[in-house]
């Protein structure tokens, strides 16, 4: 098992770049997935509605994931921040559908949380999480 448990930060470029923050920070063997939300690599929301920004969200969580080595079945949890928890049950099956198109049928600890606002104005979803990564899958980022 790796030791070091120096926090690491994990920037995958295909990612906004980021300022002020991290899109993840690994520390040992446990990535800490910081929160997305439906930005494109344009800085922009995606548009479209529930499961697009699910879809742009969690595939963005996806990325930073897989820059250090993971895969989705090395998710322990995922919590998700949401402004219209109505819409996103109304759009559950499409969402489902979604999370099993991007990971399977992987389903970690989760929660579902209502919020008045994120950072940006017109996000409707923010997702972070933790994974946990096998050494022999594990990726050190570089400085």
């Amino acid at each position: 098992m790796t030791t070091d448990l120096t926090p690491t930060p994990v920037n995958p470029d295909s990612l906004p770049k980021p300022s002020g923050y991290s899109h993840g920070t690994l520390s040992g063997n446990t990535l800490h997935l910081g929160g997305q939300t439906a930005l494109d690599a344009d800085m922009k929301i995606v548009p479209g509605g529930i499961v697009e920004q699910f879809r742009q969200a969690f595939g963005n969580v996806l990325t930073t994931l897989r820059a250090a080595g993971g895969v989705p079945e090395d998710l322990v949890s995922i919590t998700i921040y949401l402004t219209d928890i109505p819409d996103y049950q109304a759009h559950g099956s499409e969402i489902g559908a979604a999370w099993r198109e991007l990971a399977g049928p992987v389903y970690p600890a989760m929660a579902g949380i209502g919020t008045t606002a994120l950072w940006q104005p017109e996000a409707l979803i923010e997702i972070l999480g933790v994974a946990v990564i096998p050494d022999e899958r594990l990726v050190q980022p570089r400085p």
